[in-house]
């Protein structure tokens, strides 16, 4: 058996302007997919199991199929399967990341399963190429709209700075609190959303977008010194200006102001394209737990994180 884990991601920073060119910043958090291949003979069998699946199988020797919630899922791993001519094995998917909900559950399956794959057919490819390749398949089956930062996250962890280039932050460890309205995203429609606001009002969009790039460069050097007052401060500015552009929505809303009232946080945000998916929140001096039952409080999903954390791990039995 070959089993390789890789982390999700939070965008902390740079929402929607990193489109038009100004730095955004992600950070690998420990909610992390792993992907198990085994010998199968005769067939190709794909399981999974995660926070809102929880479980189910497909066959693609026949096309039998256990869930119909699953077709989100399979795109990945079949396009990986197809990558590498996969045949006469069970690949097995377990998941603490919700999908669809702007945490990089696609990338970090996609990277894991690449591979966890590969090496099982016996090739031993560099974590550049694993990058490439899940990029490349990613943005395959999103018609185009893979992001470069969330599979180089899920392979190589820490954080990346991301604009006209990819670059790597040296930067401690944050912990963070994640909650999950329980509504997915629409990355496409969101970006086209903000992208048709910038053309009629670019007079107006532009700024927002500039002084979401400034905030992004602001914020490196509070993580690296842990001034966690400030960069909460920046978080809750990020924010507003994010729902300016109408990327929020009323449930994002209430998980951000329960985390910063009865949740005590710094900061709170929502974190990738927005209209559902998650905030992320910045413990105050009540910490994490007071996050947690705000947020749960709030209909929300809750989740303690550690941002900056370990990438791919690759492991054979």
């Amino acid at each position: 058996m070959t089993t390789a884990s890789a982390p999700g991601k939070i965008i902390l920073f740079g929402e929607h302007a990193v489109v038009s060119g100004t730095a955004a910043i992600g950070g690998a958090i420990d909610l992390r997919a792993t992907v198990h291949v085994q010998d199968e003979p005769g067939r190709v069998l794909i399981t999974a199991e995660d926070l809102t699946l929880r479980g189910f199988s497909f066959d693609l020797t026949t096309g039998r199929i256990q869930s119909a919630q699953a077709a989100h899922a399979i795109r990945y791993v079949s396009a990986v399967l197809r990558e590498f001519d996969a045949r006469d094995m069970q690949i097995s998917i377990k998941s603490s990341l919700p999908l669809a909900a702007g945490l990089g559950s696609s990338a970090c399956i996609v990277v894991a399963a690449v591979a966890a794959v590969s090496r099982h057919q016996g090739h031993s490819l560099s974590r550049k190429e694993i990058a490439e390749i899940s990029y490349r398949l990613e943005k395959m089956v999103q018609q185009g709209l893979g992001s470069p930062m969330d599979t180089a996250l899920a392979t190589y962890g820490g954080y990346l700075q991301i604009a006209q280039d990819i670059q790597p932050l040296d930067l401690p460890l944050l912990d963070m609190v994640v909650g999950y309205t329980g509504t997915p995203h629409d990355t496409k429609s969101e970006v086209e959303k903000v992208q048709n606001l910038r053309k009629r009002y670019s007079d107006l969009v532009g700024p927002i977008f500039q002084a979401i790039g400034a905030i992004s460069q602001r914020a490196i050097p509070l993580i690296k010194e842990g001034n966690a007052a400030e960069l909460g401060q920046l978080m809750n500015i990020n924010h507003g200006l994010l729902a300016s552009l109408g990327v929020s929505s009323r449930e994002l809303e209430e998980l951000v102001f329960a985390a910063r009232g009865a949740g005590g946080a710094l900061g709170a945000k929502l974190t990738g394209a927005g209209g559902g998916g998650c905030i992320i929140a910045l413990p105050g001096r009540a910490g994490p737990e007071a996050l947690l039952v705000a947020i749960r409080q709030a209909r929300g999903m809750a989740f303690k994180v550690v941002t900056g954390c370990e990438g791919l791990r690759l492991e054979e039995v």
